[in-house]
């Protein structure tokens, strides 16, 4: 229970196979208290339902495209939490036209401008806005992708807005780092869940990264979970600025085995 007594903030979750879900189970059987974000009123249930299952039941509408809204976020989280100990960032977003076909004849200027202010601004907003609240020895992390250092096939401007975040995870790390504030992101391999349903042809990427993977699979979101669990426990007091893969392994390998004896 390296989680216990200690409260957490999830920011981006959307339904019971998401990323961030994975997340809030593996925090919760370490004993941590959580309290979630969710865009509308319209998401709300999901949200909901997936929170009173864990056992808690905090949650505040939170639109991250709104510095007014974070603020009121944060004053309402301050009535039931005084301090907090952690941020999960799991927020991503870029029109579908953006992610479907070649990067350069379908990027747009607003495309663009929206991918980064909500996959990338987002977190340095929230982090701003948690900043008085939050207590020493507190840990802000998020969610990235291979596509921020690899072009990958529709995956188009948010490979762009990933890289800024993950540059964003360093700055945040050197800014926060005075204040007792660790800053880390967790760069996952490609599981289906429903934001990636919006990049095109996403069911034939797992099965060529399935089999490029030295573990010969993809991994799952409670995988990712044990990872972040770990990231923002004590456990991880010395690491700040990092971005970790739970990837399988597919980040480190050029060309598979299999894919080399058939060449």
């Amino acid at each position: 229970m390296f989680l216990e007594n200690k409260k957490i903030l999830i920011a981006g979750l959307a339904n019971k196979h998401s990323i961030a879900a994975g997340i809030a189970r593996s925090m919760t059987e370490q004993g941590a208290k959580l309290a979630f974000t969710y865009q509308s009123e319209r998401l709300k249930r999901n949200v909901e339902k997936i929170a009173h299952e864990l056992g808690h039941d905090v949650l505040i509408e939170c639109d991250v495209s709104k510095d007014e809204s974070i603020h009121s976020m944060y004053q309402e989280l301050s009535k039931t939490w005084e301090n907090f100990d952690g941020l999960v960032h799991s927020i991503g977003f870029a029109p579908a036209n953006e992610l479907d076909g070649n990067f350069v004849d379908v990027a747009t200027r607003e495309g663009f401008q929206i991918a980064h202010d909500i996959s990338s601004f987002s977190f340095t907003a929230l982090a701003k806005g948690a900043k008085p609240l939050l207590n020493k020895n507190s840990s802000l992390l998020t969610l990235t992708y291979l596509g921020a250092v690899q072009s990958l096939p529709n995956y188009n401007v948010m490979g762009l807005a990933k890289a800024s975040l993950e540059a964003n995870v360093r700055f945040m790390a050197s800014s926060l780092g005075k204040d007792e504030i660790r800053v880390n992101g967790i760069s996952a391999g490609p599981i289906k869940t429903l934001a990636a349903s919006g990049v095109k042809n996403f069911r034939k990427m797992l099965t060529s990264y399935a089999k490029r993977a030295p573990l010969g699979r993809t991994v799952t979101t409670d995988e990712v979970g044990n990872v972040a669990a770990f990231l923002c426990s004590d456990l991880a007091s010395g690491i700040t600025g990092e971005i970790t893969y739970v990837d399988g392994g597919f980040s480190t390998s050029a060309l598979s085995i299999d894919e080399y004896l058939e060449s």
